[in-house]
């Protein structure tokens, strides 16, 4: 559809040129003029709708002398794209020797040099020419770029964000060509915005290629060692163990800053008073240290059953499947820290939970201490405001007799909070008693 609408476009741009260039008018190079970019104006809508892929197929698909007409009234920004995307026949036809470049993604590509990983960073087709890599990392890549790189390789990336509304069980499978393709989330633990990243892992002609939107820790770890560690890998397989064991590694690391947190919580909660404001950022940093370690088990079982699945698949070596069992052990033990650290996120969060119910109690047990001292009081105000008390009191000063009535409510309000304070020492001593008592037997 739009490789059509592009060729009715220009056929018809060419006719109406054809015709006012034939026809005497005055102003004819005015109006000439007009006419040309007005149909420039209608191309240059029509390519902004579409993507880098529609016009690279558009292009391939035109005569040379239409695409040239075609490449003037492409938008700057998708023009490095639309070069990953065109054959280099065309592109030399069009921009002369001019490389595409990659944009703000980062291409990486790792040969295995000496035993130790030789990162050679891609920013043009060009680049990949002399590379045999063992791992192609693949960060913040336009879809363009990926499909260059694709071609090179002969296999299709996909965009790791669109990964995320995948079943499960379509999260790692085998392809007929007997590409392996993973699917996983890594960690990435930033205070106060910790989530887990998709990257897209896949094994092809004994290449790793990583796709993935955010640089994450567990690849800079990965890379740093690679390069430092003579025979630290061997192959495509060594360095996709290495990063599911390094997650592993990072996830440990920020169990650990879970352990110190919740430590320096429990001091909080443990003391004998906490005042609301207090309990609600407790609260807080209690549910953001449950929410990490939720994200923590549920990455490290995604991890497990990629690992699994190499060992079912028997993709790896003798050696790759002890280390592929060594990372599934350290899983287990995290596993256990992570129940752990649920149950004492529990306990802590009914701590502080009860300690705003101690509060509201205490607030409570005033008013309603309140209310009974005022209790009597009102009763005698009742009665005072009554015409029999008026009466009664005909022969007295009125300042004397209201005098006394005040004094006489004071004093009983006075005798009421008397009686309720010895009530309630002598209900705490009776508490206190038995609970011994409980305790010795």
């Amino acid at each position: 559809m739009p490789l059509q609408t592009v060729k009715e476009l220009l056929n018809r741009q060419k006719i109406v040129e054809s015709m006012l260039h034939n026809q005497p008018m005055a102003r004819h190079d005015l109006v000439e003029g007009l006419v040309h970019k007005q149909h420039s104006a209608e191309l240059q809508k029509l390519l902004a709708r579409l993507s880098a892929t529609e016009i690279s197929d558009v292009l391939a698909a035109l005569s040379l002398e239409d695409a040239k007409l075609l490449w003037k009234l492409v938008d700057v920004e998708k023009e490095e794209d639309i070069l990953w995307e065109i054959s280099d026949t065309l592109r030399e036809q069009l921009v002369g020797s001019r490389e595409p470049h990659s944009g703000k993604g980062q291409i990486n590509a790792f040969e295995l040099v000496n035993g130790r990983l030789h990162q050679v960073a891609i920013s043009c087709r060009k680049d990949l020419q002399d590379v045999h890599p063992i791992w192609i990392d693949l960060l913040e890549t336009s879809k363009a770029e990926r499909n260059s790189i694709g071609k090179h390789f002969g296999l299709e990336l996909p965009d790791p964000n669109e990964l995320t509304d995948l079943e499960a069980s379509a999260r790692f499978y085998v392809e007929e060509n007997d590409e392996v393709h993973l699917h996983a989330n890594f960690l990435l633990d930033r205070e106060g915005d910790s989530r887990s990243v998709p990257v897209a892992l896949i094994i092809h002609t004994d290449i790793l290629f990583t796709v993935r939107n955010e640089e994450l820790p567990v690849f800079r770890l990965q890379r740093l060692r690679a390069r430092n560690l003579p025979g630290y890998v061997s192959d495509c397989k060594d360095v996709l163990l290495d990063l599911f064991g390094a997650d592993v590694e990072y996830s440990a690391d920020s169990l650990e800053d879970i352990y110190a947190t919740l430590g320096q919580v429990s001091r909080k909660v443990l003391s004998e008073t906490m005042s609301d404001a207090e309990a609600a950022g407790i609260l807080a940093d209690i549910a953001e240290e449950e929410d990490l370690n939720g994200r923590i088990r549920s990455n490290i079982l995604d991890t497990q059953r990629m690992v699994s699945f190499l060992m079912r698949g028997k993709f790896l070596t003798h050696d790759q499947v002890d280390d592929a069992k060594e990372i599934l052990r350290n899983i287990e033990s995290l596993n256990s820290h992570t129940a752990f650290l649920f149950d004492k996120i529990n306990f802590l969060m009914d701590a502080t939970v009860g300690f705003i119910n101690i509060n509201q109690n205490q607030r409570i047990g005033v008013l309603t201490t309140i209310s009974i001292v005022f209790m009597p009081i009102n009763v005698l105000a009742g009665i005072g405001g009554m015409s029999e008390f008026s009466m009664m009191t005909h022969n007295i000063p009125w300042p004397v007799a209201y005098g006394l009535f005040t004094v006489c409510m004071a004093g009983i309000g006075w005798l009421t909070y008397i009686a309720l304070q010895r009530f309630s020492r002598r209900k705490n001593s009776d508490n206190l008693t038995a609970g011994h008592k409980k305790a010795t037997g």
